[in-house]
């Protein structure tokens, strides 16, 4: 197997492993049958990925790869898998599911991004330039769910005000209900959220192979982590009945300017994100 064989099919692992964290979030919150099922599908091909790969390092090297800190994460990364897997039939679990996955996601992610990976590979500037666009494009779908989710909110006001102030118009029929703004609302933060989150996890460790002279600390990192730890702390307080109805769409739209404020002027505050 050549080398950017072996790279496009790992990356390839880490964007399906990435995308059925959106779906065992999903799952995790609202006990989607659906999601769960997705996040089964896309997961069990990770595990067939990666179990092919693991297969023919065994062959190529004739020695399980256990001996480097570069093949125990990944070994680490398919225990993980087959544990979630093994655990995926019962609801009860959710929770421990959708944890255990995001470490063998970040253990997947260290494997074939790793610094040691990439100093050591004959395609280096390729793998950081594709961890960079992977980074990158998490972030803009993370960005545009929640910009959806604005969009859900405003209408949920609008609607909402109008139906109190018994304004009715021929545009009305034209409109979602409430309730289907309401979960539209939801549903883009239950995917923005993983999303974000994927994206910081790749960003933290591209910085942390490009960069001789970086910080956590950086404005850009905190801002985002910031922002993340917000629509989780609305989501939360949303599925304990805190936030309610009008409540929850001002805390989605204020939300939302933390995110235009993270993409712009955090942008420029960092020492790193200079060209944004």
């Amino acid at each position: 197997m050549t080398e950017m064989t072996l790279v496009r099919l790992e990356e390839l692992m880490v964007v399906l492993y990435a995308v059925s964290l959106v779906f065992y979030f999903i799952d995790y919150l609202k006990r989607d049958r659906l999601a769960h099922r997705y996040a089964f599908v896309l997961l069990a091909i990770v595990y067939f990925l990666q179990t092919i790969n693991l297969f023919w390092a065994v062959l190529a090297t004739s020695r399980i790869p256990i001996y480097s800190l570069f093949d125990s994460v990944y070994l680490i990364a398919w225990i993980l898998i087959s544990i979630s897997l093994i655990l995926h039939a019962s609801h009860k679990y959710s929770f421990f599911i959708f944890f255990i996955n995001i470490i063998g996601f970040i253990f997947m992610t260290i494997h074939t991004f790793g610094p040691t990976r990439i100093a050591e590979s004959t395609i280096r500037e390729t793998l950081i330039s594709e961890l960079l666009i992977i980074h990158i494009t998490f972030a803009i779908l993370a960005y545009v769910a929640f910009a959806i989710g604005l969009i859900f909110a405003v209408l949920y006001l609008l609607l909402y005000s109008l139906l109190k102030q018994k304004k009715w118009s021929k545009q009305f029929d034209r409109y979602p209900s409430l309730h289907q703004t309401m979960m539209g609302m939801k549903i883009t933060t239950y995917v923005g959220i993983p999303l974000l989150f994927v994206s910081l996890t790749l960003g933290v460790q591209w910085a942390n192979i490009m960069l001789n002279d970086w910080s956590i600390l950086d404005f850009k990192i905190i801002s985002s982590f910031f922002l993340l730890m917000v629509y989780g702390v609305i989501l939360y307080l949303h599925k304990i009945d805190k936030l309610r109805a009008n409540d929850y769409a001002w805390a989605n739209v204020f939300a939302f300017l933390l995110v235009i404020i993270n993409f712009f002027l955090a942008s420029r505050l960092s020492h790193f994100h200079y060209w944004l």
